[in-house]
C-alpha cells in the first residue's frame, strides 16, 4: 500500500493522538517553541519564535503537498495538550520505506513514555497497514538523548555519515543513522512494545 500525503491520517491509542499538522496548531504549539527555543538544537530547522515556528509548520506543509513528508501533531491525551510535533518522511512508496524524524516534545512529556507510544503507532501503521520494508531515523551524532531513545526501542545502528548537513548556525553536523526492518517488527513489538 502506499502512503498518501493527501489523505486524513489518525493514529491514537489510550495515552496519545497523532494528527495531521496544520497551521491551526501554532497557537498550541507555540508555548514550547518560545519557553524552549533550543529545543531543535540538533536539527536544521528554524524554532524559538512565532515566526520561526510559523515557517517550521509551513516548510512541514509544504514538503506534505510534494508528498516527501507526512507532518503530525502530537497531543497528550494524559494532560489534554499537545506536546510537540513527529513525522513521515524521505517517503518512497517505490522502495517501501520511509523515515520517521522530525521529532520534537516539550520537556515536561520528555521522559514520560509519549514518545514510545508514538513511536509504536506510527511503526504499527508503517508495517501493518503500509507493508513497507523498512524505517529509517537519522538523528545528530552529538544528540545522545534521541540515540538512547531509538536504541531503546530496538533500531539497529547502522553507520556515520561524516559533514552531512549543515545547521543554522553554520556548524556541519555528523549524522548516524538508524533502522527498523519488517522482519524485525513482530519481535520488537512482543518485547520492546509489549506493554502497548
Amino acid at each position: 500500500m502506499n502512503l498518501d500525503c493527501s489523505t486524513k491520517i489518525v493514529l491514537e491509542n489510550e495515552r496519545v493522538r497523532l494528527e495531521p499538522l496544520a497551521l491551526s496548531h501554532l497557537e498550541q504549539l507555540l508555548p514550547i517553541s518560545l519557553s524552549q527555543p533550543k529545543l531543535l538544537q540538533y536539527s536544521p530547522s528554524y524554532f524559538g519564535s512565532k515566526t520561526n515556528l510559523e515557517k517550521y509548520i509551513n516548510n512541514a506543509l509544504s514538503a506534505k503537498a510534494k508528498e516527501a513528508r507526512y507532518p503530525f501533531v502530537i497531543f497528550d491525551k494524559q494532560l489534554n495538550e499537545l506536546a510537540g510535533s513527529t513525522s513521515f518522511g524521505n517517503i518512497s512508496n517505490h522502495d517501501q520505506r520511509l523515515e520517521i524524524g522530525w521529532t520534537w516534545l516539550g520537556k515536561k512529556f520528555q521522559g514520560t513514555g509519549l514518545n514510545k507510544n508514538c513511536k509504536f503507532l506510527l511503526l504499527q501503521y508503517v508495517f501493518e497497514i503500509l507493508h513497507f520494508e523498512r524505517v529509517e531515523f537519522k538523528i545528530d551524532s552529538r544528540n545522545t538523548q534521541s540515540r538512547k531513545a531509538i536504541e531503546k526501542i530496538g533500531a539497529s545502528f547502522e553507520g556515520e555519515l561524516r559533514s552531512h548537513t549543515l545547521l543554522l548556525d553554520g556548524y556541519r553536523r555528523n549524522t548516524v543513522y538508524y533502522s527498523i526492518l519488517k522482519s524485525e517488527w513482530s519481535g520488537l513489538k512482543k518485547s520492546v512494545f509489549t506493554n502497548l
